[in-house]
């Protein structure tokens, strides 16, 4: 028997990949970004920067949540705020051993690098219970930072510097006012304006401490409007500038951690020794790299820890980061999609207090439509909306979206079936959905086959339009109604289960309950057509060489569950020809989607290709409709589009694990129910199941080790994982370990 020492060994390990190590979450680069899609995020639900990591000059843009114009019936965009820029006279002309990144771990962005033989350290970070951007400066030779901080703002603001602080103070033309303020401590040398910067003399380390806000109030109540920011603000820095860095830092990492580290999530090999930029450009070329998969999965729950906290805005078309006065789609909440993507990796992979911005928006904009202050949109009973939207209820008007405020009451649903709080059930969830189903009771018509269906759909966002010879052509953009749309139809029964399901949860309203049951029945449900696909429209018009970026007749497939592969295996081979016939190609968001669509049909091989396909490199100039993400892994409609990202994350975690399926009350839990080929071995823990059960899982050779269940509500629930299946009926707080 050969012997081998510790020593020994330990070399052998630190050289096989990924062996006995945790991976890497980092994006990292050997070089300071020149595009805004090449720097990198972060943010703390209100506040976000984007960092570039120059040496000479550093530009961090910056955004805060609420500064929009528009109001409760004009659309208006969200807007960018400012730059803040740092000139540095430190760096010498010709610096070594640079490194820019953003560790996924701890939400802080760092640079590090050597000029005239001293190393400079620059660390940024959003913290949340600071309400503060700080930027840490430091050089491990005392007295060796020089440089001159200065303030831009967007909007034309007054700005003005005196002493350490500079302020920017400005009003929208929709009355709202805002201001951004920086303060600068240093240690060591001196601080100084001159009305126009400041500068920072002969320090060892500086810290920099930016604050903005507006006057929005997120209250429909008080039409909007709340305090004057300034005193706010002048607050928020005086308590931040009273704590040391390292007591801000570790503040911020703390309320970080307690979000992010809920789910652990390994694979390996992991090639994170090779800069972002370099590791994507090989992982698209075929390179094996699970860990990749795993640092954009996180990246995603980061982006929207970094968008979305509790008591501010959801998530906006592009999180909260937007760096110009005009975005695309006013960068908004748009309904027919976009918005609810956001939000599907927030139960299921552990974020539900990220989930709380938008179901209070929902609630906001049922109030705003409520009014009926846009007849077009009026309703006798409940509320719809038009397709986007803006904080406060304004809308574009491009197009009448009706089942928008079904897709987004069940998001109602979903927060409880993961969460069980019967109080939010009671208060919030069953009255959002039983005004929608009235909404739907009153709205919707009996066909000639003596179905119930609507008589005004839409199958977002293109149409079949007759022509004069009488060729119907499927057409971009077309919003023409179109009675008993599958789109239409599949959200309404997916809201008529949803609220049946709340109503039984509480044991009210039987009456009406089985009313609704009644017209679920009548409901036209999901027609196979001629070519053996799920209909798009109620007459067999699909063109099996349409390409369109929504897949809206697969609704029922995900994030619905009318149609399985277990409960409707004829429609869910119909869904498998859509699929095809749409190709595997499309916008980022559409990647992302057809993701989850093929994680729920059990296709994880067609999922992986999918993602990997997602995960193609564009240049910042990229336009179109493409698909792909950036140098900083934003994906690209192109343009940026947050929703890829989270709808990415959130249909890798459908690969690992389901429980949307439902046998006589019970949450079926499916384990690795569409594991790729591609990820022969791996661990992940902390993903959360309906029915309130959070869930950790080992694999190895294709095929899973172990798995342990701890129940949170006390509630059963049906096992799955291949052929092999487990009734459990576990206390609240108990364990079960699943050892195939």
């Amino acid at each position: 028997m050969r012997h081998i020492t510790l020593r020994t060994l330990a070399f052998i390990l630190l050289l096989a990949p990924g062996a006995l190590r945790a991976d890497s979450l980092s994006l990292w680069y050997t070089q300071p970004a020149k595009d805004w899609l090449e720097a990198l995020p972060v943010g703390n639900g209100a506040l976000g920067g984007m960092v570039f990591g120059g040496i000479v000059k550093e530009r961090i843009q910056f955004n805060e949540q609420t500064l929009w114009t528009g109001d409760e019936t004009k659309m208006g965009a969200y807007q960018p705020f400012g730059d803040l820029m740092l000139e540095s006279a430190s760096a010498g002309p010709m610096p070594t051993d640079y490194r820019r990144e953003l560790s996924l771990e701890d939400a802080v962005h760092r640079v590090t690098y050597t000029a005239d033989n001293v190393k400079f350290r620059r660390e940024v970070f959003c913290s949340h219970p600071d309400k503060v951007m700080v930027i840490r400066l430091s050089a491990d030779k005392p007295g060796s930072l020089n440089s001159k901080l200065s303030l831009t703002d967007m909007h034309k603001a007054a700005i003005s510097v005196e002493a350490n602080r500079i302020k920017s103070v400005g009003k929208l033309e929709n009355g709202f006012a805002y201001e951004a303020q920086v303060q600068v401590i240093a240690e060591g040398g001196q601080v100084t304006s001159d009305g126009k910067a400041i500068s920072i003399q002969g320090a060892t380390s500086a810290t920099i401490l930016l604050a903005a806000g507006t006057s929005f109030a997120n209250n429909p109540a008080k039409n909007w409007r709340g305090e004057n920011p300034s005193k706010r603000l002048d607050s928020i820095l005086a308590a931040a500038a009273a704590k040391p860095y390292e007591q801000l830092r570790s503040g911020h990492v703390e309320d970080y951690k307690k979000l992010f580290d809920r789910v652990k999530f390994t694979m390996s090999p992991s090639r994170d020794d090779l800069p972002t930029d370099r590791r994507l450009a090989e992982y698209h070329r075929g390179a094996k790299d699970p860990g990749f998969d795993v640092l954009f999965f996180q990246y995603g729950r980061y982006l929207l820890i970094g968008s979305s906290r509790e008591g501010g805005l959801p998530a906006n078309l592009q999180g909260i980061w937007n760096k110009d006065p005009k975005p695309s789609w006013y960068c908004g909440y748009t309904t027919n999609i976009n918005v609810e993507m956001n939000y599907w990796l927030a139960e299921s992979t552990n974020l539900a207090e990220c989930h709380e911005p938008m179901l209070t928006w929902v609630r906001n904009l049922a109030t705003v439509r409520k009014k009926n202050n846009q007849p077009a949109i009026a309703a006798k009973r409940g509320w719809i909306a038009y397709s986007t939207n803006n904080p406060m209820g304004g809308n574009s008007t491009w197009g009448i979206h009706r089942p928008g405020s079904a897709w987004m009451t069940r998001h109602f649903w979903e927060h409880y079936a993961y969460g069980g709080d019967k109080e939010f059930l009671k208060s919030i969830a069953y009255p959002g959905l039983k005004e929608v189903v009235q909404y739907w009771e009153d709205h919707l018509v009996q066909g000639s086959d003596g179905k119930l269906i609507t008589p005004d759909g839409w199958s977002p966002e293109h149409g079949p339009v007759k022509k004069p010879d009488g060729k119907v052509v499927i057409t971009e953009g077309d919003r023409s109604p179109q009675p008993g749309a599958s789109y239409d139809q599949q959200i309404v029964w997916d809201l008529f289960t949803n609220y049946i399901e709340a109503s039984e949860e509480l044991g009210v309203d039987p009456e009406y309950r089985a009313k609704v049951m009644a017209m679920r029945e009548k409901l036209l449900g999901p027609k196979i057509g001629k070519w053996g696909q799920i209909q798009e429209w109620m007459e067999d018009l699909d063109d099996p060489k349409d390409k369109h970026r929504h897949v809206s007749m697969l609704f029922a497939v995900h994030p619905g569950r009318q149609i399985t592969i277990l409960g409707t295996p004829a429609l869910a081979a119909a869904a498998k020809v859509s699929l095809k016939a749409r190709g595997d190609a499309g916008t980022g968001w559409s990647r992302g989607w057809k993701i989850n669509f093929w994680a729920r049909l059990g296709d994880g091989n067609h999922a992986y290709a999918i993602l990997k396909g997602l995960l193609s490199p564009l240049p910042p100039n990229a336009r179109g409709m493409s698909g792909g993400v950036y140098p900083n892994l934003f994906d690209a409609h192109p343009p940026f589009q947050i929703d890829g990202n989270l709808a990415a994350t959130a249909g890798i975690a459908e690969m690992l694990l389901q429980s949307h399926l439902r046998e006589k009350g019970t949450y079926v839990l499916q384990l690795l129910p569409a594991l790729p080929n591609a990820w022969p071995e791996g661990k992940i823990t902390g993903l959360r199941a309906r029915g309130g059960f959070t869930v950790d899982i080992t694999w190895k050779q294709g095929k899973i080790v172990s798995a342990s269940i701890v129940s949170t509500l006390g509630n059963p629930c049906h096992l799955r994982c291949g052929s092999l299946s487990e009734e459990l009926t576990l206390a609240k707080g108990e364990r079960f370990e699943f050892n195939p």
